[in-house]
């Protein structure tokens, strides 16, 4: 759900205005750093392009592909690697965190941020929207695409970051930023049996009892409901919690119903794709093959001034 509301919605509207021309990867090269079953690795693939296209995102009006399948970002990345100061990766965030762990730390982990460039460069992408955790990873390609030109000249486009602040926060279970590394995310793809169990067994709350009043505000379950549902309805779901009466097992069955009324049509589309899944391939091979076109020329410029 916080992907869902606090990246993949915004990101589809940004791919319908007219003067975008978006470029939207699912990033499996990425998780190899961390997966190495390869039946997983095709699942959550899949399983991401097929949430990113029941939120509506069209194939024609954007690109969107494996990124796997531009073969092209690993020969992009092995140059800029070569402009890259050891320094500049060992204080990076996806390093650093790592770092008191060295026995769990793999050179593709290690070299993440140029992988991570290349995916932007390849592109001549000018504006690349970023939350905030993400923007050392967005100086870092900016740097590279910077030493790289100084160098070999204006062969590289040097993107600029779009930071929204009013980025959507969505809580998780636990009450910290819904997150798949903190394990306290909600997917709402779930069968509705799984859903309710995730709903009623993770979402914490406090020990008011049913008949006393609550306080919504401060509570993952309204604020939860509040992101999807109407604002009447939320309301109303607020005043129930602080008049008392309404416990938070009811509070809960609410939120159940209002994902599984919100995201019915997507939940269909998402569950239809994934039963399809040679039908995915053809979305994602309308997205690979324009991206192969530009990646190739973007490479060939590349490739010219460095002699090859």
């Amino acid at each position: 759900m916080g992907n869902i509301l606090g990246a993949i919605m915004p990101a589809i509207a940004a791919s319908n205005q007219p003067e975008n021309d978006s470029f939207l990867f699912i990033a499996n090269m990425h998780t190899l750093t961390q997966i190495k079953d390869a039946t997983l690795m095709k699942e959550y693939t899949y399983s991401v392009a097929a949430a990113w296209l029941a939120f509506g995102l069209n194939p024609l009006k954007s690109t969107f592909y494996r990124q796997s399948d531009v073969p092209e970002v690993t020969e992009l990345t092995w140059y800029l690697q070569c402009f890259t100061p050891f320094p500049m990766l060992a204080n990076a965030h996806s390093f650093k965190d790592k770092s008191d762990r060295l026995s769990d730390v793999n050179s593709g982990l290690f070299s993440y941020p140029v992988l991570m460039a290349a995916d932007i460069l390849l592109y001549d992408a000018h504006q690349v929207p970023v939350g905030k955790d993400q923007l050392q990873h967005l100086e870092i390609t900016r740097d590279i695409a910077e030493t790289f030109n100084r160098k070999m000249g204006d062969v590289l486009v040097v993107p600029e970051a779009t930071v929204n602040k009013q980025t959507m926060y969505v809580p998780g279970t636990d009450g910290q930023k819904m997150s798949k590394s903190y394990g306290n995310f909600i997917n709402i793809f779930l069968p509705e049996k799984e859903l309710k169990d995730v709903i009623n067994k993770k979402i914490i709350t406090d020990a008011t009892a049913l008949e006393d009043p609550k306080d919504a505000e401060n509570s993952v379950v309204y604020q939860l409901y509040k992101l999807i549902m109407p604002e009447s309805e939320s309301l109303e779901m607020k005043r129930k919690l602080e008049a008392g009466g309404y416990g938070w097992g009811h509070a809960k069955k609410d939120l159940l119903q209002g994902v599984l009324e919100q995201f019915s049509s997507q939940r269909d589309v998402y569950n239809r794709f994934m039963n399809d899944t040679p039908e995915l391939d053809n979305q994602l091979r309308i997205g690979s093959d324009k991206a192969r076109g530009v990646a190739s020329a973007t490479l060939g410029r590349v490739r010219s001034v460095l002699g090859y």
